[in-house]
C-alpha cells in the first residue's frame, strides 16, 4: 500500500504507466531527437518557417545587389533599383509567416529566432548596405550605418525576452510595441528610391558632404539612420499596433 496515494502499489504503478505525455510536435521531436536521421533541420521546418526563410532570402539578395551596385559604372542602376524592390518584397514574407503560423496553428521558439534574423537581414542590413552603395560611405558614415544596424539588432533582441510583459488586450494580442519596428526602416529605403529616381547619389547625396577631405568628414543625411535607431530602441516610445 501506498501512504502517499492510498492505493495499492501495483495500482499505482499501473497508473503512472498508463499516464502518458502529450505528443510532441513534430519539429520539437528532430530537434530534439539525438539521431534524427539526414535533414533532420529541413524536415523540421513549418510552413511559416519556410516563408520566413524566403523573407531572409530578400534581404541576402537586396544586399548581393547593392554590391553589384557597387562594383559597377554609377549610370547602371537596375541593381540598385533591385536592392530596394528586394527590402518590400521581404516585408510581404514577413506579415504572411505570421498569417500562415496562426492559420495552422504552428508556432515555435525556432520560429520566433528564424523571423528576427531574417528581419535583421531584411531591415537593418539591407537598408544600412544600401546607403552605402549609393554613396553614404565616409568612415563616420559607416560607424553610425553600423549604430544603426545594432540598434536593430538590439530591438529584436528586446522583443523576444519582453514580449510577454507588453499590456495584452481582451483578445491576448499586445497593445502596443515598445520602439519602433525594425520594418519601418523601409520609408528610409523608399526615401532612398527617390534618391536614386533623381539621380541624387554619390556626390549628388542631399545636404552634401561636412568636413570634406578630413577624417571628419560625413554626410549629414546619415543622421536619419542614427535617429531612426534611436527610435528603435526606445523603450518610452510605444507605437500602437494595428
Amino acid at each position: 500500500m501506498s501512504k502517499r496515494s492510498g492505493l495499492p502499489n501495483g495500482v499505482e504503478q499501473t497508473m503512472k504507466e498508463t499516464v502518458q505525455e502529450p505528443p510532441k510536435d513534430k519539429q520539437e521531436r528532430l530537434l530534439n531527437d539525438p539521431d534524427p536521421g539526414h535533414f533532420s533541420l529541413v524536415r523540421a521546418y513549418h510552413l511559416a518557417d519556410l516563408i520566413t526563410l524566403m523573407n531572409g532570402f530578400c534581404g541576402v539578395m537586396s544586399i548581393l545587389s547593392s554590391m553589384r551596385y557597387c562594383m559597377s559604372p554609377p549610370n547602371h542602376i537596375t541593381d540598385i533599383w533591385m536592392s530596394l524592390v528586394f527590402m518590400p518584397l521581404g516585408l510581404f514574407f514577413d506579415f504572411f509567416d505570421g498569417k500562415v503560423a496562426r492559420w495552422r496553428q504552428k508556432s515555435s521558439l525556432m520560429g520566433q529566432e528564424l523571423d528576427s534574423l531574417a528581419d535583421l537581414i531584411s531591415f537593418g542590413v539591407a537598408p544600412a548596405m544600401c546607403a552605402f552603395a549609393v554613396g553614404i560611405r565616409t568612415p563616420i558614415d559607416q560607424v553610425l550605418l553600423t549604430c544603426f544596424v545594432l540598434s536593430g539588432l538590439a530591438r529584436l533582441a528586446r522583443f523576444n525576452v519582453t514580449t510577454g510583459n507588453v499590456p495584452k488586450d481582451a483578445s491576448g494580442k499586445a497593445k502596443y510595441f515598445e520602439g519602433l519596428p525594425i520594418p519601418t526602416s523601409l520609408s528610409i529605403a523608399a526615401l532612398m528610391a527617390f534618391w536614386v529616381s533623381r539621380g541624387w547619389v554619390h556626390e549628388n547625396i542631399p545636404f552634401g558632404t561636412l568636413a570634406q577631405g578630413t577624417m571628419f568628414e560625413m554626410h549629414p543625411i546619415v543622421g536619419l539612420f542614427l535617429a531612426h535607431g534611436c527610435c528603435m530602441v526606445s523603450k518610452t516610445l510605444h507605437v500602437p499596433k494595428p
